[in-house]
């Protein structure tokens, strides 16, 4: 598959491939050398076990009663077989059924601050959309009819709306101006968005690109938060929405979150809420800061669109990356001694890996309380 892209590139490059056909050719691609490595491991496995019988002479009788039997080396080869087999058709299977299996996850957040006009005040909160990788639009548009239902006093964005460039958002602005909440959508950027992981012609087209960004989010009716805030006021009283751009722990990741800038004038708010991509942010710097912010929205890690969540039991890979890979944590702020919540959703899109396995598509809602 791999010599196929390379082949054809001479006669037709994979840039201009349709949408479609690039996205399950990489995504079978992935899928084929993922579900090798449990094979590999297992057959090297196996054939130390049959170097160290040789070196050793150590003889094992493939006949027990006069029928034929199986040795412990060949065991050990064929399991790791059909457990690539299996992992190969779950993948597939997640790249087909689960990757749209959108879920809803509803929380509470007590703020013993909160004024009384904000109880019950609903967010939903949708974040990693990666609009690079929607085959078609029908899914989407299901999406938006869930976050819709959910009857939002806002709705939270955080971050990632394409994959390498703003011309993939392009299709689906309709479906997004449909979003809809009593208070507005307010969004951020993600490490994604800015086009730094495309090769671009100049510095010009680049720069281009981030003002196409900017215009985009002013014709969907998104709020979008660069290092700034808003105040939503109901009966005199007020909450603020903090928005800071991407910042990550990781050299590779942007670090243009300032939130010192993005605070100003909001800092004696009795509520303050947080909208940054990454959950390195709250856990390195926000968690920690001289101003307690009650709660803070993140994405970023996909939860790594795969592990598992039960009852009892969570796993994923995602969690030997980060600390806070999905779902709704708590921490008291060394500096104030007050509560501060961060909850990391595990987004609704999917980038690399075209599926979903076991981490399922989210749509949160948080609903607050004092």
């Amino acid at each position: 598959m791999i010599l196929t892209i390379i082949a054809s590139s001479l006669f037709y490059h994979y840039d201009y491939w349709p949408k479609w056909l690039k996205i399950y050719f990489g995504g079978f691609i992935f899928v084929g050398y993922v579900s090798k490595l449990i094979p590999v491991f297992l057959i090297v496995i196996s054939d130390l076990v049959k170097i160290m019988r040789r070196l050793f002479r150590i003889s094992q009788p493939k006949y027990k009663d006069g029928i034929k039997g199986m040795t412990r080396s060949e065991f050990i080869k064929k399991t790791g077989l059909v457990l690539g087999g299996v992992f190969f058709g779950t993948l597939t299977l997640g790249m087909f059924k689960w990757i749209y299996d959108f879920k809803v996850r509803k929380n509470v957040v007590n703020i013993p601050l909160l004024p009384q006009q904000f109880m019950g005040f609903r967010i939903v909160q949708i974040s990693d959309i990666h609009l690079g990788s929607w085959v078609s639009k029908n899914e989407l548009k299901e999406a938006v009819t869930i976050i819709n239902d959910l009857k939002a006093d806002v709705v939270f964005f955080t971050g990632d709306l394409v994959n390498y460039s703003t011309e993939e958002a392009y299709p689906f602005e309709q479906i997004l101006k449909s979003v809809q909440s009593k208070y507005g959508v307010y969004s951020i950027l993600g490490n994604h968005d800015y086009g730094d992981y495309k090769r671009w012609s100049s510095k010009e087209a680049k720069a281009r690109n981030m003002e196409e960004m900017f215009d985009f989010y002013k014709h969907l009716g998104w709020k979008l938060l660069l290092n700034e805030n808003q105040v939503i006021e109901i009966e005199g009283e007020e909450i603020a929405i903090i928005g800071v751009e991407n910042w990550g722990s990781m050299s590779r990741f942007q670090k243009y979150g300032d939130i010192e800038k993005a605070i100003a004038g909001v800092e004696d708010k009795p509520v303050k809420l947080l909208l940054s991509h990454d959950p390195s942010h709250w856990e390195l710097i926000i968690s920690k800061y001289r101003t307690t912010i009650d709660v803070t929205f993140a994405g970023h890690t996909h939860g790594a669109q795969f592990g598992i969540e039960i009852p009892g039991m969570r796993w994923s890979p995602a969690q030997y990356i980060y600390n806070y890979w999905a779902g709704l944590y708590s921490l008291l702020n060394p500096i104030t001694n007050d509560k501060q919540y961060l909850y990391v959703n595990r987004g609704i899109g999917a980038i690399g890996y075209p599926g979903r396995v076991g981490i399922l598509p989210e749509i949160t809602v948080v609903d607050l309380h004092s």
